[in-house]
């Protein structure tokens, strides 16, 4: 027995006590998918409406106002924490098993049922931790304000909502749903907030007179109210601090380009041993790990932002705590604190055309930090997801499946030709795409816009194959 795995027996006194949900037993219908996927969406909707109880007001700092979108969660309700508990528990998990930190053995049962145990825990302690630091560090008011009884059932709150989402989660991934949760609540929150900035009624005045905060909504304004309809055009178009047309224009096109890249995939041939004449594929797609490395670096940047945020607060002084990050209040959006120095600004998308050509170092190491956190967190995805060429030829060997033209030993060496350089590559052009979207100023940034699209995409595919394995199934 290695190390790593006594590491995870301590997992074990715990497993009776989490929360979890059984496997299907049997081949759910697809129209019963369906609806258990409505229901998880609708359950994590009211919980995004449904304001906490006992808070006295939300008018503090948010230090996840950067990342509220891409993690699925809405200030002052009790789905604050979003899938931040999750998302991070995997992270940490898969980054532990990847460097052998922790042995698990993907074969083994009991190996996967504890490491899925251990991911839960730690997302509950997450949240948790997180309940109580957003409580202490005084986002609600002054925990004397709150009171002691209020400030323990906003904590209780938080952590039940964590909670619910690993359940629903869960659920939909253990083959009562169609795709993740995760997947599924990122991706709403992300279209709702686009649409939102698309056509919001709501009236903001900015120093200019009171404007729609809606793109679309503010174009017909100003061409109906302004005598020079060029101007009106103009300012439609390129209108500071507020969503504007152009952005809107950036966020379309950043979906088509997504959209034609999904199609980028090398085809390897594959044929039965004992079925004679039986011919198979197997798609490598340029976008092998899909959305993950976007997700997963989502998920360090916000844990980076929080935990800067709240050092500075009370340690501003210190040098190494200004070296992860320096902040400021901005006069745009509402008390929020933007970075202005150190590791979180020069990790943050440049604000404009204007910011990269004022400082061209901070566009550049943003690229650079973008390209390569994609593609070490897309190839250290391959290696614990079990997608690996090593994983590929152990399941097509057991599929009793060989590549025409080569040998049977030599079948992971032809697929790691292609995987680890798909993975690598793959991750890269997510990241690319992700930096391209945020220098065009494209809605609800670049992040947002690559996992919406790919969840999308995904949700189609497998809607597809349901779709037709059930016509199949009858035959039809």
């Amino acid at each position: 027995m290695g190390g790593g795995f006594r590491v995870l027996y301590l997992v074990r006194p715990f497993l009776s006590f989490l929360p979890e949900v059984q496997s299907a037993d049997r081949k759910v219908p697809f129209r019963e998918k369906v609806i258990y996927t409505v229901i998880s969406l609708f359950i994590f909707l009211v919980c995004s409406q449904l304001p906490l109880y006992g808070i006295h007001s939300t008018t503090g700092a948010d230090p996840f106002y950067w990342m509220r979108v891409i993690l699925a969660s809405n200030r002052g309700t009790v789905m604050e924490l979003g899938i931040t508990p999750i998302v991070t528990s995997g992270l940490v998990m898969q980054l532990l098993a990847g460097s052998k930190i922790i042995e698990v053995d993907n074969s083994v049962r009991e190996d996967r049922a504890l490491l899925n145990g251990a991911q839960k825990l730690l997302g509950i302690l997450i949240a948790v931790g997180e309940a109580v630091a957003y409580v202490l560090s005084g986002m609600y008011g002054s925990v004397a304000q709150l009171g002691v009884g209020n400030a323990i059932l906003i904590i209780v709150q938080l952590c039940f909502a964590g909670i619910i989402v690993i359940c629903l989660d869960e659920l939909l991934q253990k083959g009562y749903g169609l795709g993740s949760g995760i997947s599924l609540f990122i991706a709403t929150n992300i279209c709702e907030s686009i649409i939102w900035k698309a056509f919001s009624p709501t009236t903001i005045n900015s120093g200019r007179g009171a404007e729609f905060e809606g793109a679309v909504i503010a174009l017909f304004h100003l061409l109906i109210t302004r005598t020079d309809k060029v101007r009106a055009l103009r300012e439609a178009f390129y209108r500071q601090n507020l969503p504007n047309v152009t952005n809107l224009l950036a966020t379309i096109l950043i979906f088509l380009i997504v959209i034609y890249f999904q199609g980028f995939r090398v085809v390897l041939p594959v044929r039965s041993k004992n079925a004679r004449g039986q011919q198979g594929s197997y798609p490598i797609k340029l976008f092998y790990t899909s959305n993950m490395p976007i997700i997963l670096q989502s998920a360090l940047v916000t844990n980076l932002y929080f935990i800067s945020q709240l050092l500075y607060r009370r340690y501003s002084g210190n040098f190494l705590v200004n070296l992860l990050g320096k902040w400021k209040e901005s006069e745009y959006s509402g008390g929020q604190f933007i970075p202005v120095g150190g590791i979180a600004y020069y990790i943050t998308a440049p604000a404009s055309l204007a910011d990269m050509a004022a400082n061209p170092f901070h566009a550049l190491f943003y690229l650079v930090f973008m390209l390569s956190a994609c593609a070490l967190f897309s190839k250290t995805w391959i290696e614990v997801s079990g997608s690996s060429a090593r994983d590929v030829a152990k399941q097509l060997k057991e599929q009793q499946m060989v590549m025409p033209g080569h040998r049977e030993s030599n079948l992971q060496k032809e697929l790691n030709r292609y995987i680890p350089t798909a993975a690598a590559f793959g991750g890269m052009c997510i990241g690319a795409l992700t930096v391209l979207a945020d220098f065009m100023g494209a809605i609800g940034s670049g992040t947002g816009i690559l996992l919406a699209v790919t969840i999308i995409y995904q949700y189609f595919e497998t809607f597809e194959k349901e779709r037709a394995s059930e016509l199949g199934f009858f035959g039809l």
